[in-house]
């Protein structure tokens, strides 16, 4: 089959090779999966380039890199029913913690990864939905029903806040959403009430205007970098739903005010995320999409020759959706 690898850290288009290896056979317990699209995630491009702290080598001699994409089932191992070849699928941690993901004809794993798809749903939509899906449904869900509250969704133009906004207007949220001023439209279009530029100097101010008293639930991208305006705009006793902090991943946090409002920060990663979660997170997703309300946004589609290409383009600001790679 062909497949995308490398074996050392670098950049992508120093390491990242195209070539051809033995497809894999499904293990007891496991589905093999004929893989039609390769969801590229920005963790998979840190993962290539070496920048995870402390981290100097890969976990393994050789590594086919992505952890989402969508494909049919065509095999099955011991275990598992027969029924379940022809099934289309979506794929979730294809290779967390394991060496070969989705970016290669084929992929054998847990066949609870593999995901039936929804009647309707396109492959290129299942590709989407394991990273940036499921950490926007549980940043939104996690703490339960949210009709009724006011959510706060910060870079609701990026690919998770632009799930999370389509999402929780679907739960019946008010939501007020930032992003850059260029893609105010693009946010709103996705169902946000109030969009707000987050370079305002004034922005505090708006977020209480429009929230008429504060925030019962953030989903934050940028906890270090906001943590200080979640303090003034967080409504007591809510909740901060954090998945990233880049610009700022050793945070200060005021506490006194965090303290005197029993803020509680919820910290997502969706790799781990524990069964029982991440079974209501698919069905939620299932659910929003057959209402129509949730479809996530695609930027870029690429061949899989082109995956240094698509590395590229995951990390560059302004990008509108996921990358994926066409097999």
């Amino acid at each position: 089959m062909r497949a995308i690898s490398y074996e050392v850290f670098g950049s992508a288009q120093d390491v990242l090779v195209l070539g051809d290896i033995e497809p894999p056979a499904p293990a007891p317990g496991e589905v093999l999966v004929r893989v039609s699209f390769s969801g590229v995630n920005p963790s998979d491009a840190k993962a290539r380039a070496g920048a995870r702290p402390g981290v100097t080598k890969p976990a393994f001699p050789r590594i086919i890199p992505h952890s989402d994409g969508s494909g049919m089932i065509e095999a099955v191992g011991d275990g598992v029913s027969e029924g379940r070849i022809g099934e289309r699928v979506w794929i979730w941690n294809g290779q967390w913690q394991r060496p070969f993901g989705t970016a290669a004809g084929y992929i054998a794993l847990p066949a609870d990864q593999a995901v039936p798809l929804p009647d309707g749903i396109s492959l290129e939509t299942g590709a989407a939905l394991g990273i940036p899906g499921l950490t926007a449904c549980h940043t939104v869900f996690g703490g339960g029903d949210i009709a009724g509250q006011t959510l706060l969704i910060s870079g609701g133009a990026g690919s998770v806040g632009h799930n999370a906004v389509q999402l929780a207007k679907w739960g019946g949220a008010k939501v007020i959403a930032t992003a850059s001023a260029g893609a105010a439209e693009y946010v709103k279009a996705a169902g946000a009430d109030v969009v707000l530029d987050y370079a305002d100097p004034d922005l505090t101010a708006q977020i209480m205007d429009a929230s008429d008293g504060g925030i019962d639930r953030a989903v934050e991208v940028e906890f270090g970098q906001n943590a200080g305006l979640l303090a003034e705009v967080m409504k007591p006793l809510s909740t901060i739903a954090t998945y990233g902090s880049g610009k700022a991943m050793t945070p200060e946090m005021p506490f006194g005010p965090y303290l005197f409002k029993a803020l509680k920060i919820d910290i997502t990663l969706i790799y781990v995320l524990p069964a029982p979660e991440r079974t209501a997170a698919i069905e939620r997703l299932h659910r929003a999409m057959t209402d129509g309300a949730f479809t996530p946004s695609i930027d870029t589609t690429l061949p899989l020759k082109d995956c240094a290409t698509a590395h590229d383009r995951v990390m560059q600001p302004g990008r509108r959706g996921s990358v994926l790679l066409r097999l």
